[in-house]
């Protein structure tokens, strides 16, 4: 049906409004780091910063080695991004793609693990971690995302069971093997999906606290979120530097959502087809 123009207006109006009441926090944190100590505590508050005091964010970085906190976070999302998405589109690939015996059943064990949350594996993780000698070093974060997702590889497999199968019968006429046809055929057909979940991989693992809490006690191998964790217990009654780190923190996750927001509505919108 087919909406009238003031429909659309009152709609549009609504939709504004609604982004404006999620955005108003983090317009407020950018106006209080610009601040001064003074305005900071000042009382009734100043919305605006009278000389915006962009040093707040230098002496705020210099404060703690944020600099290897962020190669650490780094390293760790595009090596655990990496593993996803190679690990999650193999095995999405042999489910969609594959007929074999107990694939169903198998399908099922794997979607099954969602249920289980993280907490419960945690101790016996760490047992197990421990036992190879990889307490206190990146690898505990890194290499289980070699081993894929139920969840992306869910939504992958999703996407491809909608992927005519006149493709494939078109690459093994030209003479592809498997491979060749995974990656030369699937996985550009798979580029919004993929994107979707590196966006998504990226956003969990950047933000995770408790993984490098448990796993990792050498300061020189914190990541952004228990630097700044660590960081305000230092910095508890002061505003200012809180709120810079968090700035400078929440820039990555917002520049990749905006850049793949395209890719991420069509990846979600193919999975639910």
């Amino acid at each position: 049906m087919k909406m009238s123009k003031w429909h659309k207006a009152i709609v549009y109006l609504f939709l504004i409004g609604f982004a404006i009441y999620f955005l108003l926090p983090f317009v407020w944190i950018v106006l209080t780091a610009l601040k001064t100590e003074a305005e900071v505590h000042q009382y009734p508050p100043a919305i605006f910063p009278g000389m915006p005091q962009f040093v707040n964010f230098v002496n705020a970085w210099k404060a703690q080695p944020f600099g290897l906190y962020l190669m650490n976070s780094v390293t760790i999302t595009v090596l655990t991004t990496l593993g996803q998405l190679i690990s999650c589109s193999l095995i999405a690939y042999g489910f969609a793609r594959y007929h074999f015996k107990f694939k169903n059943g198998l399908f099922i064990l794997l979607l099954a693990t969602m249920m289980i949350p993280w907490d419960v594996t945690m101790i016996p993780l760490y047992m197990q971690f421990n036992l190879f000698g990889w307490i206190n070093t990146l690898k505990p974060l890194i290499v289980p995302a070699f081993f894929g997702s139920a969840y992306y590889v869910f939504l992958l497999r999703q996407f491809l069971m909608n992927v005519p199968k006149e493709l494939e019968h078109a690459a093994k006429i030209d003479g592809a093997n498997d491979f060749q046809t995974y990656w030369k055929i699937f996985v550009p057909i798979m580029q919004a999906p993929l994107t979707l979940i590196a966006v998504l991989n990226m956003l969990s693992v950047w933000n995770d606290y408790l993984g490098p809490l448990i796993f990792l006690q050498d300061r020189t191998k914190y990541t952004l979120a228990l630097g700044l964790a660590s960081f305000k217990g230092v910095h508890e009654l002061q505003i200012l530097p809180i709120m810079s780190i968090t700035i400078l923190m929440i820039i990555p996750p917002v520049i990749a959502f905006l850049y793949a927001q395209k890719y991420i509505v069509e990846g979600i919108s193919g999975a639910i087809k």
